[in-house]
C-alpha cells in the first residue's frame, strides 16, 4: 500500500482543483488522472499541477494559497551584477532521459519506463539552463551601430544588415532563420538606414551582448509574476509582484 487510492477504471483519486492524489505530494493530471481527453486538458491539467507542486513544495496550502485567475507577468529591468558573471555559454546536449530495457518494458507493462535521471546527471542537465526568465531588450535610439553585440554573440543571432521581405531577410543572416514557427526581431530603422535584426530561436539568453555594449542599447529584463488579488465590493483591485 503506497498510500494512493484507486477508483473507476483503477484511476487515481485526484482532487480536481490541486490534483494532488490522496497520497501528499503525489500528483496527478491528464488521461493518468482522469483517462482520455484532449490535449488542451492536459496543458491547462499541466499549469494548476505545477503550481500545486510549487506551493507544496514551499509548505503552503495548495487549496487556499493559489493565485487567483486574473494573473500575469511583467518585465523588470536587471542590474547588471545580476547577470553579468553568470553568462558562461556552454554546448552541452540535452541528456537522454534513461529508460528500462526493451525486454523488461514489453514483459512487464506496468513498469514505469522513465527511470530518471540520477543525482551527477540531474545537476549536468539543471546546468544547460538558458535563463528563460530573462530575456534581451533591444533600443534602437542608443545603438551606435558598433557592431560588438554582433561579434560576441556566441550563436550568431543578432544581425545588423538592410531590411528586406521576410523571406528574403531570413536567407541571408549569419545564421539562415529557417524556423518559420519563430518570429524574427526587427528593430526600426538605425541611423545608417539598417536594421537589427534578431532570431529569437537561436539566441541562449546568455547577456554578452548587453555586456559589451557601450551605450546600454542592450540590456536584460527578467519577467515579474503578477498576481491578481480578490477584494470585497467597492474595494480597489491590486496586485503583488513576485520575481520568477
Amino acid at each position: 500500500d503506497i498510500g494512493i487510492e484507486f477508483g473507476d477504471w483503477s484511476m487515481p483519486k485526484v482532487d480536481k482543483e490541486t490534483f494532488m492524489s490522496t497520497r501528499p505530494g503525489v500528483f496527478f493530471g491528464g488521461d493518468a488522472a482522469f483517462g482520455p481527453k484532449n490535449i488542451i486538458w492536459a496543458v491547462a491539467h499541466g499549469h494548476q499541477a505545477a503550481i500545486s507542486i510549487d506551493l507544496y513544495c514551499q509548505g503552503k496550502d495548495v487549496k487556499k494559497e493559489r493565485p487567483a485567475p486574473a494573473s500575469s507577468l511583467a518585465s523588470q529591468k536587471m542590474g547588471i551584477h545580476e547577470w553579468s558573471y553568470t553568462n558562461d555559454y556552454s554546448a552541452v546536449r540535452r541528456l537522454h532521459v534513461p529508460h528500462v530495457k526493451n525486454e523488461i518494458a514489453v514483459k512487464h507493462l506496468k513498469v514505469e519506463v522513465e527511470l530518471g535521471y540520477d543525482p551527477a546527471q540531474a545537476l549536468k542537465e539543471a546546468r544547460r539552463c538558458l535563463n528563460c526568465d530573462v530575456q534581451t531588450v533591444f533600443t534602437p535610439k542608443l545603438c551606435i551601430e558598433c557592431d560588438a553585440c554582433m561579434d560576441i554573440c556566441p550563436v550568431d543571432c543578432i544581425n545588423f544588415t538592410v531590411n528586406g521581405p521576410e523571406p528574403e531577410l531570413r536567407s541571408r543572416l549569419r545564421v539562415p532563420a529557417m524556423n518559420k514557427t519563430q518570429d524574427l526581431y526587427v528593430s526600426g530603422a538605425l541611423k545608417t538606414g539598417r536594421v537589427m535584426v534578431k532570431d529569437e530561436d537561436v539566441c541562449i539568453h546568455c547577456g554578452l551582448c548587453a555586456e559589451r555594449c557601450p551605450t546600454g542599447a542592450w540590456d536584460m529584463q527578467k519577467f515579474v509574476y503578477l498576481e491578481g488579488q480578490t477584494c470585497k465590493k467597492g474595494q480597489a483591485f491590486s496586485y503583488q509582484a513576485y520575481i520568477r
